[in-house]
């Protein structure tokens, strides 16, 4: 079995700025998250954040990288042109890409969505959600249950603004009453993309066993783009034009 190469990205500033962050992610949400990865038998991960030169997502990075698994919040406007550049370019060449929580409202996404992906209702009042999966059959929902409950997290609300989703694998329902798409599947060029919606760094949520289920879960799906080879520009003729 091939082993998938991944790269956690992050900002990495919640954990540094706040206290009650730092208790929940010591070394940071992508470190939790890349060591979770690292226990996966067809997995190895490594990590990125904001502060390194290019981001850590260097052209060497991205290339050696089958899946990147992008969270951010609070410097969305921080990240490089650049690089956002480079990264959406790698995902129609073939790049898994998985962006989770606050991901949503990052240049990547909008980039990729084409959208104002920033645009939804939110409540950080620590209230239950329940996470329903409506597809089973489909690889990213493997071996959960009916649904995954969060006893506190952050609320999102519809409307989202997001083009409608090639598959919709989970819709969340908050405690105080919204709805919300929770786990949304695109095709942009070669790539495979995921949105998931949970992982508000003041819950422990990346903790979550079934959470992180589904992160494994769409790593390998993100990762089954097929790197096909296609070949564009002019071509000679398959047959002799008379």
């Amino acid at each position: 079995m091939p082993t998938i190469k991944i790269t956690v990205w992050n900002e990495y500033r919640h954990e540094r700025l706040n206290e009650e962050v730092q208790a929940i992610y010591p070394e940071g949400i992508h470190a939790a998250l890349a060591s979770y990865l690292n226990t996966q038998e067809d997995m190895e991960a490594r990590t990125a954040v904001l502060d390194e030169p290019e981001h850590g997502l260097t052209a060497e990075v991205l290339e050696q990288t089958d899946v990147l698994l992008w969270w951010g919040h609070l410097a969305h406007d921080e990240v490089s042109d650049e690089v956002v550049k480079k990264v959406r370019q790698r995902v129609l060449d073939g790049m898994g890409l998985i962006v989770l929580h606050s991901g949503h409202n990052s240049k990547i996404f909008h980039a990729l969505m084409g959208t104002n992906t920033g645009a939804l209702k939110w409540r950080d009042d620590g209230e239950k959600e329940r996470i329903w999966v409506i597809e089973p059959g489909h690889p990213i929902a493997q071996g959960l249950g009916q649904y995954i409950e969060i006893p506190k997290e952050e609320m999102y609300g519809e409307r989202f603004e997001i083009p409608a989703p090639d598959e919709l694998i989970f819709i969340s329902w908050f405690e105080g009453g919204e709805v919300f798409r929770s786990g949304c599947c695109y095709k942009r060029g070669q790539g495979n993309i995921f949105y998931f919606r949970p992982g508000h760094e003041t819950f422990p949520v990346y903790h979550q066993p079934e959470v992180l289920q589904v992160i494994s879960n769409s790593v390998r799906w993100a990762a089954k783009s097929g790197h096909i080879q296609v070949s564009y520009g002019r071509v000679a003729p398959l047959e002799l034009i008379r």
